[in-house]
């Protein structure tokens, strides 16, 4: 079956189609959705023919994924990375936002990642990815969707998406245009909190 095309409010989420996202999800289907900064493709992080699903879909193995996880507040972040004090004080206090902090994996990640030293955390400035997370209960993994075109990297429009991966995903949710540049991300593995992708967030500390 082709997978649904659903309208979602960026601003104001509508609950009942929150919770069809969140059925979805457990039942270990795929989503695409928006985020602050470009559209992405995501899973519940604790199904692992989700995780599985996902990756071919990017032509890769699980264990070699540049996947995220999408957290609704710091307060999921312990629990699958690996802190510091000074990471922090810094991730408070540009969190939310356009940024993904490369943290050294903790105890928490899902074994079909076995064998990950470090994991991204995003913590998204919008609403939908943020309701979604915080109404699952967990975080979702996450990559960003990405075009085969020369002059744009990555897709904007959701209807076309849908054309694209509409009998490879479940759900592909609809909250306007998406953006044309990824989150910059951040390796606070040390506290030397290296840049290693400049991207929509600037970052300073």
């Amino acid at each position: 079956m082709p997978a649904e095309f659903l309208k979602i409010h960026p601003q104001n989420p509508e609950p009942r189609k929150i919770q069809q996202v969140i059925r979805c999800l457990q039942d270990g289907g795929l989503v695409i959705y928006p985020t602050d900064t470009v559209y992405a493709l995501g899973c519940d992080i604790h199904n692992a023919r989700a995780v599985e699903r996902i990756a071919r879909i990017k032509g890769i193995k699980p264990q070699k994924n540049d996947f995220s996880f999408i957290c609704h507040d710091l307060s999921h972040i312990a629990d699958y990375a690996k802190v510091s004090n000074s990471a922090f004080k810094v991730m408070k206090r540009i969190l939310p936002g356009p940024f993904t902090f490369i943290l050294s994996a903790g105890s928490r990640v899902p074994k079909v990642l076995a064998n990950r030293k470090t994991v991204g955390i995003r913590i998204p400035n919008h609403p939908i990815p943020l309701q979604i997370v915080h109404e699952l209960g967990n975080p979702i993994i996450t990559t960003s969707i990405k075009d085969d075109d020369d002059f744009m990297e990555y897709p904007t429009d959701p209807e076309i998406m849908f054309e694209r991966f509409q009998h490879q995903v479940d759900i592909v949710i609809d909250g306007g245009f998406g953006g044309l540049i990824a989150s910059t991300i951040i390796d606070a593995t040390t506290d030397d909190f290296e840049v290693i992708r400049e991207g929509a967030g600037e970052f300073s500390y």
